[in-house]
């Protein structure tokens, strides 16, 4: 009787351990499949904001902190633009000092957390820039999708897709540029982001069903007088690119392909993402099995759509070493199969998304060059 129950209690214990650990799993998996439009990804640190002063701002010593180039700096109820790291600012050996280029919303204090984001803008074309604009609904499989239509007088149209951990607001920070060469753009909001509808399932399946959100933004720039589109989308959105390169029944409408940050193989992103949350090395399988069980996201057909063979149009790749999302090797290695369509612009120092932030005039001279022929 000892011997059963004894057996009964490991068995018990054995099935309680192997439910935590599906559990562990899962909840490490929401690092990627639940990472909210806006909010900051689990790899980027919160600062603390030690003082501003004279068009400066003080902040925690740090590598994010030390970044080359113009940021957002968002906080709970604050938002700010910083540009380059002031070395000749007095300030102690834990901190650094920023330029402080302007505060667009709320106040930021002493004491303050925040953290860097790609996005320097905030609002809607019109409040931002001074461009004009309309707000549009684009009509997408699961409902009508947000959209800011900026007009141009080109028969080819941009269409601009955010990534992971951003808004649509992301894409504003090259829009004055696209304007100024007078490419009409479609900024596009897709499913999970606010005013959007939801996937089904309330999670991000990393462009593996997004991309059709993306060939409904084809679908109405073509009904409305594009003769061309150039997809430019940034980490999961350059993923959604891709994909509808490679699927859209509208693909040959698609002239080139602008890819910031793309993320080309999901798993390498989850634990990244699952990792930054202090998730235990032990348990990143399981992570991955989790993403792969709640959304029947496959590998295989995101690499099947990089795959350098099926690539048809020009393709522009920004990407940095520095990436620790979604690693620059991919994107390096689909350059050196595809020299005569791919163009790969490297970009050091730079975060994921963050290619334009790091250098905006060297970015913006290596996207004229490759639009001029599109145009």
């Amino acid at each position: 009787m000892r011997t059963v129950k004894a057996t009964a209690a490991a068995v018990t214990v054995a099935i309680a351990a192997g439910a935590a650990s599906v559990a562990a799993g899962r909840l490490a998996s929401d690092a990627a499949l639940k990472a909210p439009p806006g909010r900051p990804l689990p790899t980027e640190p919160r600062l603390t904001v030690h003082a501003t002063a004279a068009g400066g701002i003080t902040l925690t010593r740090d590598l994010a902190s030390l970044r080359p180039g113009t940021y957002g700096l968002a906080g709970d109820g604050s938002h700010a633009v910083v540009g380059p790291v002031l070395e000749a600012v007095p300030h102690s050996a834990d901190t650094v000092v920023r330029r402080l280029e302007r505060v667009t919303h709320g106040a930021l204090e002493p004491g303050d957390k925040v953290w860097f984001t790609p996005n320097v803008h905030i609002g809607n074309p019109s409040a931002a820039l001074g461009l004009d604009h309309a707000d549009i609904d684009v009509p997408g499989e699961l409902g009508a999708l947000p959209a800011w239509f900026v007009p141009g007088v080109r028969d080819t149209w941009v269409i601009t897709v955010h990534g992971l951990g951003t808004t649509r607001e992301h894409p504003m920070n090259v829009l004055e540029f696209l304007n100024r060469h007078q490419f009409p753009v479609l900024d596009l909001a897709y499913r999970g982001d606010l005013g959007a509808p939801r996937s089904p399932d309330g999670l991000n399946h990393l462009g593996e069903t997004e991309w059709r959100d993306v060939d409904a933004a084809i679908r109405y720039a073509v009904r409305y007088g594009a003769d061309q589109v150039v997809l430019f989308g940034w980490s999961t959105g350059a993923t959604m690119a891709l994909r509808a390169a490679a699927h859209s029944a509208l693909r040959e409408r698609i002239s080139g392909l602008v890819l910031d940050s793309p993320v080309l193989s999901w798993e390498t992103t989850l634990r990244a993402l699952a990792t930054a949350r202090h998730t235990p090395s032990a348990l990143l399988p399981l992570a991955v099995r989790a993403a792969q069980g709640r959304t029947g996201v496959r590998g295989d057909r995101i690499e099947n759509a990089a795959h350098p063979d099926h690539l048809k149009v020009p393709t522009l790749l920004l990407h940095g070493p520095d990436d620790t999302i979604a690693p620059w090797g991919p994107s390096r290695r689909l350059a050196e199969r595809r020299p005569e369509l791919v163009t790969l612009h490297t970009v050091p120092d730079a975060p994921h998304g963050a290619m334009w932030n790091a250098d905006p005039a060297g970015y913006e001279e290596v996207l004229r060059r490759f639009l001029t022929p599109l145009m």
